[in-house]
């Protein structure tokens, strides 16, 4: 079924595109747009722009831009049908459906086909917990065990799946789920011997994975019965397929990220038991790396709600050892991190369960230290006086310090470094740079670009290495681009408007590039494309808005008309509020500025004209007529050139 157009205009007008990205990272106000640090690059500083009033989004460093449905369909992976559904179940809008052609019901997407059976799974798992016998029996008692509440199944949407070998693969395919895609989600798996196919989670109490927006993407389970010659894992995690990625994924992301938001911390726990006796104590800002070792990936993804990362691991030495690990990975991208280590023998899932929410809390807040100082407290006493001991362990501190970007805050850890070990701070900076030299030679000597070290490390490190690349000579190809590229943007950002409303009454600057353009074909293929469909419009009785082409539906448009139409720096309403200073406008000059850019358009085809002339005569072999036709072609152009070049007040070539 396809959702007809009205509906899907209707969807684009509810879904506010601060709203929506809202719910995947923090954004901040500031003047008239919202600002935040970009979802799909990992950054430090925001570079993310949502513009309210254009309903758009524009990054200005990855270049990602679209709107509201854009952004669903990219953070998601969803098909643009798909992420129309999504926000219209949000925002409570009834979709109006078109019959689709069988071609089109042959080419749904397979994603979407995964999160459909993996979300009928849930619903499957959650039955055969509630209602079905063997749940209440075997399940249940595990669940009661751990002392969680019915809200709090509910809210994680706990399940169990029965014993029997294919108990769910029967009832898949019974509801018409073909066995390909029920094989591709992970949910059965072969016998190698006999090629026989089973449920993968049999006999297991199941923990679904959740995505930020809350689709079901995957399971965790855990066996009940351990029978030592069965040789069955205790946890069993999905495969990965295209839905889930366990690097970039995080256990209770989903039900974490409101209060992530709120608070400004995250809690980061190993398993999902941890997460779920939290959440039921009311500590709700908590997720899991789910027993795997962190990665960038869940780091960026927590990195999207806070900047601040409290990371709470059991206290024997492997969970230490384990929190430490991932610690200069957090470092490096930019957020802040400290650990808090529990009393031996105890996790935060059984420490909670013991002392209560409010008293957790606290010895959080009161063993709560920045790396820096857990390393120091954690080894000082194993090195001693052993000034090699000492030694190694003031290196791995600046090895940790040298990842954090920020070098306010470097120098500040290199400051406290030098108090608690009683060194020069010029001894650790000496230390710190020859990091930065190793790190900077292993990538091959040359001057980093920003995007493989950080601002401040590219802008310590550069001076000490020559840069070697020379700036690319400007050709007349490319002139034609710059052309081509600002007569699209004055026609989508102004195109609606008179170009000069008191000589020429009615006459859009759609209308004056029409017909000033005729005949000119573009070199750029997506220009033309934007043109003939402006032309369209034209013909129809419309000079299209901004709008028009923001929010197209074709990815490749709407792309380069949020480039053309997001300004990074907006200028302040002050100078004409307080100091009264009238700022010229593009649009009081539209007129002037449109005749310019033909001209110039014009001068550059012409250009690459004289410069194929004067190629032809270089290399020319024919008769002497021949010859003469060309001087006379050469003569013509120059002659354009020269008109050109005095219309637009420009130096006149020889």
């Amino acid at each position: 079924m396809r959702i007809d157009p009205e509906t899907v205009e209707r969807i684009k007008q509810t879904a506010a595109v601060a709203d929506v990205i809202g719910d995947y990272v923090s954004v901040k106000k500031k003047g008239a747009n919202f600002w935040a640090c970009c979802p799909f690059h990992g950054e430090k500083t925001p570079s993310f722009s949502i513009s309210p009033s254009k309903g758009i989004y524009k990054c200005f460093g990855c270049g990602k831009a679209g709107d509201s449905v854009r952004f669903i369909m990219d953070i998601e992976g969803l098909g643009y049908g798909e992420a129309l559904r999504h926000l219209a179940k949000k925002y409570g809008i009834d979709i109006q459906e078109e019959e689709m052609t069988d071609d089109q019901v042959l080419r749904q997407n397979e994603r979407e086909s995964l999160l459909i059976i993996l979300e009928y799974a849930k619903s499957y798992f959650k039955s055969q917990l509630h209602d079905s016998e063997e749940g209440k029996s075997i399940a249940w008692p595990y669940f009661k065990e751990r002392g969680f509440s019915e809200a709090t199944l509910q809210a994680f949407d706990l399940g169990y799946s029965p014993e029997a070998w294919d108990a769910f693969l029967k009832a898949a395919l019974k509801q018409g789920y073909s066995q390909e895609i029920i094989e591709k989600a992970g949910l059965v798996t072969q016998r190698n011997d006999e090629g026989k196919v089973y449920d993968r989670f049999r006999n297991r109490v199941i923990f679904p994975i959740h995505n930020v927006s809350g689709k079901t993407i995957a399971f965790g389970a855990r066996i009940l019965r351990n029978d030592p010659k069965s040789n069955q894992a205790k946890y069993l995690n999905s495969p990965e397929t295209e839905v889930y990625h366990k690097s970039s994924s995080l256990y209770g992301i989903f039900q974490a990220k409101n209060e992530i938001r709120k608070l400004d911390v995250c809690y980061l726990v190993e398993g999902y038991t941890d997460v779920i006796s939290l959440h039921q104590a009311g500590i709700h800002n908590v997720v899991a790396s789910s027993g795997t070792s962190l990665t960038v990936e869940q780091i960026r993804l927590i990195g999207r709600f806070t900047q601040h990362v409290t990371v709470l691991y059991d206290g024997d030495s492997a969970g230490i050892k384990a929190a430490l690990r991932g610690m200069d990975l957090i470092l490096e991208e930019g957020l802040q991190v400290n650990l808090v280590v529990f009393p031996e023998g105890q996790d935060p899932d059984s420490y909670v369960r013991k002392i209560g929410s409010e008293a957790f809390i606290d010895y959080i807040k009161e063993h709560s230290k920045d790396v820096i100082s857990f390393q120091a407290n954690l080894f000082l006493k194993e090195a001693g006086d052993d000034p090699f001991k000492r030694a190694e362990l003031i290196k791995e501190m600046v090895q940790s310090i040298s990842k954090i970007p920020d070098a306010i805050q470097r120098s500040l850890f290199i400051q406290k470094t030098a108090s608690m070990m009683r060194l020069e701070e010029e001894v650790l900076l000496a230390e710190m740079n020859k990091i930065h030299l190793k790190n900077l030679k292993q990538k091959g000597g040359n001057v980093p670009t920003p995007g493989q070290v950080s601002p401040q490390d590219y802008q310590e490190i550069r001076q000490l290495i020559e840069p070697t690349a020379q700036p690319e000579t400007p050709t007349h190809q490319n002139l034609a681009y710059y052309q081509e590229s600002e007569c699209i943007r004055l026609l989508i950002n102004f195109g609606h408007l008179e170009i000069n409303p008191e000589k020429a009454p009615g006459v859009t600057l759609t209308h004056y590039l029409i017909e000033e353009l005729e005949g000119v074909h573009f070199q750029v293929p997506l220009f033309n494309q934007i043109m003939a469909i402006c032309k369209e419009a034209f013909q129809g009785g419309i000079s299209p808005k901004p709008d028009f082409y923001m929010h197209h539906s074709d990815e490749e448009i709407q792309h380069f008309a949020i480039d053309c139409s997001s300004d990074k720096h907006n200028l302040s309403s002050t100078w004409k509020e307080k100091h009264d200073i009238r700022v010229v406008m593009e649009h009081d000059m539209l007129e002037d500025i449109a005749f310019k850019n033909v001209l110039r358009l014009r001068k550059v085809y012409n250009d690459q004209k004289l410069q194929e002339s004067l190629d032809l005569m270089a290399n020319f072999q024919g008769d002497s007529s021949e010859m003469n036709e060309l001087l006379l072609n050469f003569i013509h152009l120059k002659e354009v050139q020269k008109n050109i070049s005095q219309e637009l007040g420009t130096v006149i070539e020889k």
